[in-house]
């Protein structure tokens, strides 16, 4: 089996279906976002904050380059990963691209309580994730091989249309 990617907005749950499916499939988890902390031994926001969003999409692209060449990884991709060219096409030669695609109420639910989330700050709202999903959501789709809608469903019904698309 060749690496899951799944891309969605923060707060989608792409962190939880990973999870699953390394329990359902025996896959390895990748958890980008916490690879990239360790890293830099620094948080995501740390990293925003001293140097700059660039520099992480950079480290982005190193990681999804390495993990190209490796197989049977259930990956759960930073909310911004698919905003490089390079990077969709470095995941759609290694696997498949899975989009959770969640309501921006859904989103603003799981995450306001939440101070991790160096593009929300002061924005936790759902009319600013709103703008946000929407700006992204033409290059969430394009990347997509397929799209599984998370809302109102639990992370085994998740997995079970994902599996059933694989």
């Amino acid at each position: 089996m060749n690496n899951v990617y799944l891309i969605g907005f923060m707060g989608s749950g792409k962190s939880a279906v990973c999870s699953r499916l390394h329990e359902l499939t025996g896959m390895e988890i990748v958890e980008m976002d916490a690879i990239l902390a360790d890293n830099e031994k620094m948080t995501i926001n740390d990293i925003f904050a001293n140097k700059g969003e660039a520099y992480f999409r950079d480290k982005e692209t190193e990681l999804l380059t390495q993990l190209s060449f490796e197989n049977r990884k259930a990956v759960s991709c930073g909310g911004g990963a698919i905003l490089r060219p390079e990077n969709v096409s470095l995941m759609k030669d290694s696997g498949k691209i899975i989009l959770l695609s969640a309501a921006p109420e859904t989103i603003y639910e799981r995450l306001k309580d939440s101070d991790d989330r160096p593009l929300l700050h002061g924005n936790m709202n759902v009319p600013f994730i709103s703008e946000m999903i929407e700006k992204r959501r033409p290059r969430y789709e394009a990347a997509a091989d397929c799209t599984v809608t998370v809302d109102g469903k639990t992370v085994d019904e998740i997995c079970k249309e994902i599996l059933a698309l694989l």
